[in-house]
């Protein structure tokens, strides 16, 4: 991973072998970045993602193998209990162009990824809601 400031955003490269959630985090560690938001493309050739059934309060999850286009990647950063929480939703093209969406668990980068963060002045916490299962942005 690379990447350069520019004033409050950053331009990211991941490369080869970089683990997309991981290496945002990471950033987020080194550069004490509290609440902020990424979006991105690039390729990947591994990748887990998830669907949220509120019914049963759990996520299913599926990974996927081969040569997938990131077509979108959106999220956010904030906080949980005093550490980085990433939250981040992907949509991938694959090799017959259909395309496979959902929370992003991890991927793992093939060619490059060219991620741009956006931070945002301040700080915002999480708190698990019970009732729906999630862990929901908290404003107090």
């Amino acid at each position: 991973m690379e990447y350069k400031r520019f004033q409050n955003k950053y331009v990211v490269r991941l490369n080869s072998g970089d683990e997309i959630v991981e290496s945002i985090k990471e950033l987020a560690k080194k550069e004490n970045i509290r609440l902020g938001t990424v979006s991105g493309i690039g390729a990947v050739n591994k990748a887990k993602i998830g669907l949220y059934e509120l019914a049963k309060k759990e996520y299913h999850s599926a990974e996927f193998m081969g040569d997938m286009e990131i077509v979108s990647l959106a999220g956010n950063i904030t906080e949980m209990n005093g550490e980085v929480y990433i939250h981040l939703h992907i949509a991938l093209s694959d090799e017959s162009y259909g395309v496979k969406a959902g929370h992003l668990y991890s991927a793992t980068i093939s060619a490059t990824g060219e991620l741009f963060i956006d931070v945002i002045d301040g700080a915002v916490d999480r708190v698990k809601d019970e009732k729906i299962g999630l862990n929901l942005i908290d404003f107090n």
